[in-house]
């Protein structure tokens, strides 16, 4: 999503997690994290009496209660406090003792193997060699534009965080990250809820470590440092920054979901302080400061994204705890560089507050903890996720295990450290998306500003997500699914419509109805935890119900003082089968993405019982049909009356669009006039560099000739994306991620398949880059093992076998996928008719 900004801008707890064990429960492996290093173990203290257990199931225990040692299984049971008498205790010694223990102990000790899945022991023997070490958080942080980049920031945060926390560079707003790789200067770290360049930030907060005079002003305070100051990874930002020559002041950034930590280590000799900013100019918001408490709490209402979309959320805020582990010596507040010594309290345009440590000071850390409820929520987040109790390298564990429990359970043969970087790297950046957005049970919702119990989510960038990024969440993070569905349809209710773009509240950035197809989905893939009922009903709104004003507004991009976009035009396109580009903006991809939309709603009917709105529906979705100017041979936008118009197109051309028929590649082939002139326009198309990868709306299209007989043309096509335009550099991928999008058809096409029509549940067959790749999912009975011998040198598919039978088309099902196996292709050097209608070239 790469829109255009020029009219918006003139107007706008664990003390350990070292050790990690599964246990096998309804299917899936759950990580349960306990105090002992060793995997599958933990500890249970009843007072004076300890219990070391193994997680598996049935649970082996081993128990030591007041000298007494027993192993059992099952449940661990609370044991008499009672200590035994010393008589009692010389009397029951006998001289076996030894000899069980070192019987005992061992058996208690080490998980047994039965209990455990395969994939999931080789995980946690491969621990220390975890996936999360490949990543490259620097990916995507900058590039030749100053927005047309990968648009990322090198966060440490868990996947799903509803704060990200970063390293802070220069101020960010809309078209703007606040990191940008080799920037001069650093001028704080961020807890930010900012999800996409093109996005806004909200509720924010910043923390700045300093030396000597207190600088509050964000210029004043920045202090020098370089790229080789600094790394990161997933669960860790490091950088030594330089006050002055010879001085180092070295600061280290890792975060749960709602709480950053930070740990800094002055320049010793110095005078030491932190900076906590709330606000910047124009903005009002509260600092209060307790030196008992060792706190700075406060609130920022700013939403940069408030002047889009029709819901204002007045009781809006971002509220936090920041609490040290340092006493204060001396504090007080700030409005810009002006500083009000010993203040407690400001309520003001850009304020802070500011603390000083008492001299020796040298490594102090500091929790900041972040609400959308309130400050006693954040103080509530702060215990539930990093209690006093907690360390920073803990902390860190804790974060890295949560990300292991994702990025390990892809395990790839035959791959570069580069190809190793990029890929773990991309499921690094597809599994932040969309962000938590509830609080222990509670969120606030923006779209009627009230606290509700529940789950929800937010930074849903459902025009470019729903394509492939939600599809990897359905193979990845099946867990969490239904309650992002539930979310939605929690929006739907507070609001009146699915989101569009949600960044905390509706937006109306892009058009269509993506959510359409993400509710579809889960519908064919056979999630069961959200109100179906309720969903069809929201679906069928979209598909149904005009927005307010919607003959009366153009609906352009980031239009100010709109109604719920929803599908604007839909007026038009339910009188005519188009919407009228003399009337809305964006006609033509409008009318593409609604009929896509229709099939998406469609499928929904159907799983709820709804047979005659299902066929309409289907019906309709035809009428892609009414764009195709067969005198051309492009698609193309029409008028009210019915002539035909000039533009109307997002993010692309009639190129891109003539190829944007995701649900009914066929009928876009009948159209063309059959498979080989099908095939011939993808000829002429992709020689004219026509294809732009950098735009969500061109990424199916290398793989439309698998449908057109040429399957091993999608082959080499993907193939030259895969490693032409992605890359283990900061500059590394071709265009905005846009909330994972980008990183997902990576993702997708490296390992073999992608799914074109995403509301089907089918996947169509690329080529896959690596020799074997071992896909451990959750919920899966077994791994699904893809190999292809040779893939680097060879692009083309001879042959494919799925558990032994052959698959002679080039397609697969996710659900074929999601019960494992094995996927086994054999590759050529040269293309091959496997899957194919038509004899290949010779090469």
């Amino acid at each position: 999503m790469a829109r255009t900004f020029a009219a918006y801008r003139r107007n706008s707890p664990e003390p350990s997690a070292t050790g990690v064990c599964w246990a096998a429960v309804a299917g899936r492996h759950r990580a349960r994290r306990h105090v002992l290093g060793a995997p599958g173990l933990g500890t249970t203290r009843f007072g004076r009496h300890t219990v070391v257990t193994t997680c598996h199931a049935p649970f082996p225990i081993l128990s030591v209660c007041g000298g007494k040692m027993r192993i059992r299984m099952g449940r661990v049971r609370r044991q008499s406090t009672a200590p035994a008498s010393p008589v009692a205790s010389r009397g029951r010694a006998p001289s076996w003792w030894a000899a069980l223990i070192l019987i005992a102990l061992p058996a208690a000790l080490l998980p047994p193997t039965r209990a455990a899945s395969p994939a999931g022991t080789e995980r946690l023997r491969d621990r220390q060699n975890s996936n999360v070490g490949k990543v490259d958080p620097f990916i995507g942080t900058t590039g030749d534009s100053g927005t047309e980049y990968g648009g990322m920031i090198p966060s440490a945060a868990p996947p799903f965080a509803m704060t990200r926390w970063s390293p802070m560079t220069r101020t960010n707003y809309v078209s703007r990250l606040p990191y940008r790789l080799n920037d001069p200067k650093m001028t704080g770290f961020i807890g930010t809820h900012q999800p996409a360049i093109w996005m806004g930030d909200s509720g924010y907060v910043v923390g700045m470590p300093g030396v000597g005079t207190v600088k509050t002003a964000e210029e004043d305070r920045a202090l020098p440092y370089s790229h080789g100051d600094e790394t990161a990874s997933p669960e860790k930002y490091t950088v030594n920054m330089h006050p002055t020559p010879g001085q180092t002041l070295r600061t280290e950034l890792t975060g749960t979901s709602r709480i950053g930590f930070l740990r800094m280590t002055y320049p010793s000799g110095v005078p030491a302080n932190f900076v906590v900013q709330a606000t910047r100019s124009g903005i009002t918001g509260q600092v209060h400061i307790d030196p008992t408490k060792r706190e700075i709490t406060g609130y920022n209402p700013d939403r940069q994204d408030s002047n889009l979309g029709p819901f204002k959320a007045p009781g809006f805020k971002g509220y936090f705890v920041a609490r040290f582990d340092t006493a204060f010596d001396t504090h007080g507040t700030a409005t810009g560089a002006t500083q009000h010594e010993g203040q407690s309290d400001r309520t003001d345009r850009s304020v802070s507050g500011y603390v000083r440590f008492p001299a020796g000071a040298v490594t102090v850390t500091v929790r900041i903890a972040t609400s959308f409820i309130s400050v006693d929520q954040a103080r509530a987040n702060l215990e539930n996720e990093a209690p006093d109790r907690a360390g920073f390298d803990a902390t860190v564990a804790k974060t890295k295990a949560a990300w292991a429990d994702k990025l390990d359970r892809v395990r790839i043969g035959g791959g570069t450290p580069d190809q190793l970087a990029t890929f773990y790297t991309a499921m690094y950046h597809a599994l932040q998306y969309p962000s938590e957005m509830s609080e222990n049970g509670r969120y606030y919702s923006a779209y009627d500003d009230k606290v509700h119990k529940g789950v929800s989510y937010t930074g849903y960038s459902l025009w470019d997500t729903f394509r492939a990024q939600n599809t990897f969440l359905t193979l990845f993070a099946p867990e969490r699914i239904d309650d992002m569905v539930t979310s939605m349809l929690q929006d739907y209710q507070q609001g009146g419509w699915l989101p569009l773009w949600k960044n905390i509240t509706e937006t109306n950035i892009m058009e269509g109805s993506g959510a359409d197809s993400v509710i579809a989905e889960a519908v064919v893939k056979g999630f069961h935890g959200f109100d179906r009922n309720l969903a069809y009903q929201a679906v069928r709104k979209n598909a149904m119900t005009p927005p307010d004003k919607d003959t009366q507004q153009r609906y352009e991009d980031r239009e100010m003082a709109t109604a719920v976009e929803a599908r604007a035009g839909l007026t038009w396109y339910m009188q005519n089968g188009w919407v009228a580009a003399d009337r809305t903006a964006e006609a033509g991809t409008r009318t593409l993405d609604f009929a896509y939309g229709d099939y998406a709603v469609s499928q929904v009917a159907k799983a709820v019982g709804k047979p005659d709105d299902a066929a309409y529906f289907l019906k309709r979705s035809e009428n892609y049909k009414t764009q195709y100017n067969a005198a051309t041979g492009f698609m193309q936008a029409r008028n009210l009356d019915g002539t035909w118009a000039d533009g109307g197109w997002t993010e692309g051309d009639e190129w891109v669009y003539t190829n944007d028929v995701i649900h009914d590649v066929p009928g876009l082939i009948a159209l063309k006039g059959g498979n080989d002139k099908f095939a011939s326009w993808l000829d002429g198309y992709f020689a004219g560099g026509h294809n732009n990868h950098t735009n969500e709306p061109s990424h199916h299209i290398p793989y439309l000739y698998d449908y057109s007989g040429r399957p091993w043309r999608t082959q080499e096509l993907v193939r030259q994306t895969a490693e032409g335009s992605y890359r283990h550099a900061p500059d590394g991928l071709p265009g905005n991620e846009d909330c994972g999008q980008m990183s997902s058809w990576y993702l997708f096409s490296v390992m073999g398949f992608y799914p074109v029509n995403p509301a089907s549940g089918n996947y169509a067959v690329g080529s896959p880059l690596f020799d074997k790749v071992t896909l451990d999912l959750p919920g899966a009975r077994r791994p699904l093992v893809i190999s292809a011998s040779h893939a680097k040198s060879r692009a083309y598919v001879q042959a494919v076998k799925l558990n032994g039978d052959s698959i002679n088309k080039p397609f697969v099902s996710h659900e074929a996928l999601i019960r494992g196996g094995h996927l086994d292709f054999t590759m050529n050097e040269v293309p091959q008719a496997w899957g194919a209608s038509t004899t290949p070239p010779r090469r």
